[in-house]
């Protein structure tokens, strides 16, 4: 069990004016186990008065990007400045209400047992009325790849309300520019970081998603960023199932001349041979890139473990700093 336990509530936000009153409100100011609780807002290039509400409420910490990065880009933003702070845990939350703060006890218990490094909550989505067919549809297959890819068994991987201890942050780092919910549940599975799930409720729609311009649209970015994770984590099996067919293409038209061959009426096939050839060559191509994408991705492993290790020395150190320029308050 952790002691003087710090969470801090990350908030990534894009021109909330409106909405982040009633967020803020809705998160807790006690939880059992923690001993401090603090709100981060990210404000990512806002063009309203985001900040400015953030600090009327009182919120202790405020990062803004001078433009619009994204929503993946002020998660990992958001982690970094939690963990410079000090965070013994971090939740993230959206600024859009969508996620009651009531749960924020639930998913910080089985980190706070150590029972977990990463738990999301699970907002049973088949129930959520305001998603059309389509939208769950993409849920339920997004998932599935995620829990395929990771090993993990996350029933809502794109869930963006989660708690992480200050381990799991540390090995976080997000590449993708869409969204970030996918890739950090594949880095967990593959640094073999325990992931934890709850069920949850989500609030009334306060406003239309910003990551969400239509179903078709939803489908096409989803989709993309799903394949573009299973390239990225999984070369050398993307490109045998590429090549799969391929291979089976070429060695069926060689059997193919073979039993014509053998029953004296290869004689005018000749071409089954050639373009048999070229498609287990094709084959044995992207067999080959496969096996080059492992090699970078082997070579990705090691240098995100050394920006680990740097990372968590950096904040090391800068706690050690902090430390030693502490004044004792009966001398200031």
């Amino acid at each position: 069990m952790l002691t003087a336990v710090k969470l801090i509530i990350q908030i990534p936000c894009h021109n909330e004016e409106q909405v982040l009153p009633q967020t803020l409100a809705d998160l807790p100011t006690h939880v059992d186990g923690v001993d401090t609780i603090e709100r981060l807002v990210i404000d990512d290039g806002s063009t309203d008065r985001t900040s400015q509400t953030a600090r009327e409420f009182g919120v202790e910490h405020i990062v803004r990007h001078s433009s619009n990065k994204g929503l993946a880009a002020a998660f990992q933003t958001g982690l970094d400045a939690a963990l410079r702070l000090g965070a013994d845990i971090i939740v993230n939350t959206d600024a859009d209400n969508q996620y009651p703060g009531r749960y924020v006890s639930d998913l910080v218990r089985p980190i706070l047992r150590e029972d977990a490094d990463m738990v999301i909550g699970n907002r049973q989505t088949d129930r959520i009325q305001e998603f059309s067919f389509v939208k769950k549809l993409l849920q339920r297959v997004g998932s599935a790849v995620v829990r395929a890819v990771s090993g993990t068994g996350v029933p809502d991987a794109p869930s963006g309300f989660r708690a992480l201890s200050r381990e799991a942050a540390l090995r976080m780092n997000v590449l993708t520019g869409y969204t970030y919910t996918l890739e950090t549940i594949i880095q967990a599975g593959k640094k073999n970081l325990t992931i934890a799930n709850v069920p949850i409720e989500t609030n009334a729609k306060t406003r239309d998603s910003r990551l969400v311009r239509g179903s078709w649209s939803y489908a096409r970015r989803q989709a993309m960023s799903i394949l573009r994770l299973f390239i990225l984590y999984e070369p050398l099996r993307t490109f045998v199932y590429l090549g799969l067919p391929f291979f089976l293409f070429g060695i069926g038209l060689w059997l193919r001349y073979l039993v014509l061959l053998i029953g004296g009426g290869a004689g005018g096939h000749i071409q089954s041979v050639v373009v048999g050839a070229v498609a287990i060559l094709m084959a044995v191509l992207l067999w080959s890139l496969g096996m080059v994408g492992e090699l970078l991705a082997t070579n990705r492993r090691l240098q995100e473990e050394t920006l680990y290790h740097l990372k968590r020395e950096a904040l090391h150190s800068e706690s050690l700093t902090e430390k030693e320029g502490a004044v004792p308050a009966g001398r200031r």
